[in-house]
């Protein structure tokens, strides 16, 4: 993902975790509102209700990789899908598509995540690929680093494109983790009487090590998924039961 090297992630980024959306009623009226038909067919799939045990969750782990951090002006150059569930991550049916931006590269960014100007000339753009990801996203809950970035860059993408948005529900393991250093950040201050706490990154890389997980490759897209599917069985494992309802995680 290519704000891991580039934003600030740290325990004092403000908590915008709100209150979730009843998911499937929300899918059932996006389903007879979209007028793209791929769209449809998404939210006609439908959606977990909230109360579903976390270990009976269908879950697909994403990452995209950016030409930047503005979802306006940037675009998308690749998207990594990895199936999972607190057993398993089933890696050999990942899926990654490179696809040709509306935007130049920058050289920065090709640095960052290693995807050419010849690897995007030949490239579909993400209309062309669109049914196919929608099918692959279809009825699952989506597992990520950092929400805004799946989110937004998804949902400006498709609004130029077939002008409409798309909304899905998210476990985002960057927030439980902002969660749990919150929370130890009040402790610390309790005990040390109001002496500044020290910053804990929640970056990806910095999160898995924490949990004993190896290092990878960064900015590539289906490993920086799996990475996220191992980081949310990790943060499961130690913090939460395997039968934790959907509505105590997701967005």
């Amino acid at each position: 993902m290519l704000h891991a090297g580039l934003l600030r992630q740290d325990s004092n980024r403000p908590n915008d975790r709100g209150t979730a959306p009843n998911w499937p009623e929300r899918f059932a009226a996006l389903a007879t509102s979209a007028k793209d038909s791929r769209l449809r067919d998404y939210y006609a799939a439908g959606a977990p209700p909230a109360t579903t045990p976390l270990n009976a969750a269908p879950l697909l782990a994403m990452d995209i990789e950016t030409t930047g951090l503005d979802p306006v002006r940037d675009g998308i150059v690749s998207i990594g899908l990895v199936p999972m569930d607190l057993q398993r991550i089933r890696a050999s049916l990942s899926r990654q598509w490179i696809l040709k931006p509306r935007v130049a590269l920058g050289a920065e960014s090709v640095t960052i995540h290693g995807i050419t100007d010849s690897q995007v000339q030949q490239a579909p753009d993400l209309n062309d690929i669109l049914g196919e990801l929608l099918e692959a996203m279809a009825g699952q809950v989506m597992i990520v680093h950092c929400r805004d970035i799946e989110r937004q860059f998804l949902d400006q993408a498709l609004r130029s494109r077939i002008n409409e948005g798309i909304e899905f529900p998210v476990i985002d393991t960057m927030e439980l983790e902002a969660r749990l250093h919150r929370r130890q950040r009040i402790r610390l201050l309790d005990r040390l009487r109001g002496r500044r706490p020290p910053r804990v990154s929640i970056r990806l890389a910095d999160s898995r090590r924490r949990y004993g997980l190896p290092r990878y490759r960064p900015h590539h897209a289906p490993t920086d998924a799996l990475a996220s599917a191992e980081l949310l069985q990790a943060q499961v494992a130690h913090r939460f039961g395997s039968d934790v309802p959907l509505g105590e995680l997701w967005n």
